[in-house]
C-alpha cells in the first residue's frame, strides 16, 4: 500500500503522478519568405507567399536598402515575414541557371501586388511579348497595351518594377537601341543582354 508523504502540501499532493506531455512551441509559418543573394549582377532581395508565388525580385545595394524593402513587404503584403526557408530554393536555383547561361524561361508563379493597375499591364504585356534574346523600346510596349503616348509613363513603371529579372525590364531599351535607366544599374543591364543575346545565338 503507498502511503503519501504528510508533509507535502495539498497542492503537491494533488499534482502527484502527474507527467505531462512537453511540446515545443508551435510559432505560425510566415505569409511571406525573403532573402538577400549576392548574384553576378548585384545583390538581389527575393521574397515569395508559402504557396512559392513570387512577390518580390528586387536590386539592394546594401542592408539599408534592404531594410527598407523589407518595411515595404510588411506594410504591403504581411507583416508575418520571415527570413530564409526552403520556398526560396526554387527560384535561387532557377535564377543561378539563367545568370549562368543555363535557363531562358523562368518557371515561377509571379504576384505582381506590388505593382500598381498600370505598371501590371506594362509588365504583364512585357512578358508576354518580349521573349529571351529580343528587346523593345518603351514606345513599342506602349503601343502594345494601347497608349502609343505613353513611353515615359511606361519607363517610369519599368524603372520600379517590383519582380526584376523574372519580368525582364532589362530588355526594354531607348528608341535607338540605347540602354536607359534600370534599377541594377546600366552595366548589369548591359551583362543581362549580353547574357541572352549569346543564348539566343547558341
Amino acid at each position: 500500500m503507498n502511503t503519501i508523504d504528510e508533509s507535502l502540501s495539498p497542492v503537491e499532493r494533488a499534482l502527484l503522478g502527474f507527467a505531462p506531455e512537453i511540446r515545443p512551441p508551435a510559432l505560425p509559418d510566415g505569409d511571406l519568405r525573403y532573402v538577400v543573394d549576392e548574384t553576378d549582377v548585384g545583390r538581389l532581395l527575393l521574397a515569395a507567399r508559402p504557396d512559392g508565388q513570387l512577390v518580390t525580385c528586387v536590386y539592394v545595394a546594401d542592408d539599408h536598402e534592404a531594410d527598407g524593402v523589407v518595411d515595404r513587404l510588411a506594410r504591403r503584403i504581411s507583416p508575418r515575414l520571415l527570413h530564409g526557408g526552403p520556398v526560396l530554393d526554387g527560384i535561387r536555383r532557377q535564377l543561378a541557371e539563367y545568370l549562368a547561361g543555363r535557363r531562358r524561361a523562368f518557371d515561377v508563379a509571379v504576384d505582381l501586388s506590388l505593382a500598381t493597375p498600370f505598371q501590371q499591364e506594362v509588365l504583364t504585356a512585357l512578358l508576354a511579348g518580349v521573349e529571351y534574346g529580343r528587346t523593345a523600346s518603351y514606345g513599342e510596349l506602349a503601343r502594345r497595351i494601347g497608349r502609343p503616348a505613353a513611353s515615359r509613363a511606361v519607363g517610369s513603371a519599368l524603372n520600379h518594377n517590383p519582380v526584376c529579372l523574372v519580368v525582364p525590364c532589362h530588355r526594354v531599351v531607348g528608341a535607338t537601341g540605347a540602354l536607359t535607366g534600370y534599377a541594377g544599374g546600366l552595366a548589369a543591364k548591359r551583362r543581362l543582354l549580353d547574357l541572352e543575346a549569346a543564348g539566343a545565338i547558341a
